[in-house]
């Protein structure tokens, strides 16, 4: 897919405001890599583990239908999977049978089928199906759509979020409004109450007989005693709206991280567009190389951060694009695989995250006069199973520090950079470029 069609993809998604939004961009992208492959979003109850809605794209609108169908249809193997998201698991030779389940009556015999998970705050959501037609030669749909993909779990997540907030609000209306209207009502019933025992009072009559005097004063404590209860339900009609009140108030708490959360996510999308845009407009390889290390290092707040690229000599990568890095350190310098931080998880191909600054001496990536905090993390940067490059942050602002929820924002963001450096063949243009400086 061109780069043009990343950056518009991105910025359809942080502009729209609902999921048909987002999954009509989706399906617009879907299009422009092979028209003869479909998608549709499965919503999944958590709660009776059904796949209840199917939501369709269809010429720039969204066709919703109901499905009721229960997730233990799909083999188990296929389950655990989709339920972890974050790959397409496809289907194989199964595809026809399960494509008919989930309403693709239209497509082709012979068609591939593939699922994928969307969670949501660590549950699954929704399931993403893709039906394209079976390749005998050139890449699956389903690898070219994973940098698109990446954006869609993002919006998703924002928007999945944003109806969760509005739900809360309204329910939290609701119960609110019940509490203070049943507390109206037994009071106002309170108060009718005390008046009718006033006027039971007698106003200049004769004398009356010890009988009625015993009957009124049995009338009179049975008023008394309905009176107390009457005051007793009024008070726990105020602890009702008490706690309500408290509820509320942790909603608004709840609402204040979550909307923080999608600042974050909506910072990341712009980051994705200016770098996408970058790309598009600048033939200058140094620029392009800073631009990469500038959107994980701003998004992540790091203060010190490295870009290293696969260097032309076997099982070796060279420093791209650094901040904060001591003087001495040039680009264009080369770590060998196994090697200090970098040259280790280049050979492992596995993101190493550091929390602890009681792990600093084990790491000598920590060890050096630019060393304020002892969080760091180093992610590979890989791209159809070919090593790119590696990525370091560390010195976050504020002395933070970094979480298994930042690895996978930085999962997001090594998507965005192998595929630029790889399709802009950076690696070579910019040692190019060195070497002439």
């Amino acid at each position: 897919m061109a780069p043009r069609s990343l950056a518009s993809l991105a910025h359809a998604l942080g502009a729209t405001s609902d999921l048909d939004g987002a999954l009509v961009a989706l399906s617009e992208c879907v299009a422009e890599m092979d028209r003869g492959a479909s998608i549709a979003l499965l919503r999944y109850d958590g709660r009776r583990e059904m796949l209840r809605e199917r939501l369709t794209p269809m010429l720039g609108r969204i066709e919703r239908q109901p499905v009721e169908t229960t997730f233990d249809h799909l083999p188990a193997p296929v389950q655990m999977k989709v339920a972890a998201g974050g790959q397409f698991v496809d289907m194989a030779e199964r595809s026809s049978e399960y494509a008919r389940l989930f309403g693709f009556t239209h497509a082709l015999d012979g068609g591939a089928l593939a699922l994928r998970g969307l969670r949501v705050e660590g549950y699954l959501a929704a399931v993403l199906v893709l039906y394209e037609p079976r390749k005998i030669f050139g890449t699956r749909t389903t690898e070219r759509l994973s940098p698109a993909l990446a954006l869609f779990d993002l919006a998703f997540s924002r928007l999945s979020e944003r109806e969760a907030r509005e739900e809360a609000v309204r329910t939290l209306e609701d119960v609110t409004q019940r509490v203070h209207g049943e507390y109206v009502k037994k009071l106002r019933a309170l108060q009718t109450e005390l008046r009718e025992v006033r006027n039971t009072t007698p106003q200049g009559v004769p004398a009356i007989s010890p009988e009625q005097a015993v009957a009124l004063q049995v009338e009179s404590a049975r008023m008394e005693e309905e009176s107390r209860r009457a005051l007793r339900k009024a008070d726990l009609a105020e602890q009702q709206l008490a706690a309500a009140m408290g509820q509320l108030e942790q909603s608004h708490t709840e609402l204040h991280r979550r909307s923080e959360a999608l600042r974050q996510r909506t910072r990341t999308l712009y980051l994705i567009d200016r770098v996408m845009t970058l790309d598009a407009g600048t033939e200058d390889p140094r620029e392009l190389a800073d631009g990469l290390l500038a959107l994980v290092g701003d998004d992540m707040q790091a203060q010190r951060c490295s870009l290293m690229l696969a260097a032309p000599e076997p099982e070796h990568v060279f420093l791209a694009a650094a901040r904060g890095l001591a003087p001495h350190i040039t680009l264009g310098m080369r770590i060998r695989f196994g090697e200090g931080v970098a040259g280790r998880v280049a050979a492992a191909r596995e993101p190493l995250l550091v929390q602890d600054v009681s792990q600093a001496d084990r790491h000598p990536l920590l060890r050096d006069q630019y060393f304020t905090t002892g969080s760091f993390i180093s992610f590979p940067l890989v791209y159809h199973n070919t090593l790119v490059g590696v990525v370091n942050l560390t010195n976050r602002a504020k002395l933070g520090v970094y979480s298994d929820e930042d690895v996978e924002r930085v999962r997001i963001l090594a998507l965005v950079i192998s595929l630029v450096a790889f399709n802009a063949r950076l690696s070579e243009r910019l040692l190019a470029a060195i070497d002439v400086g």
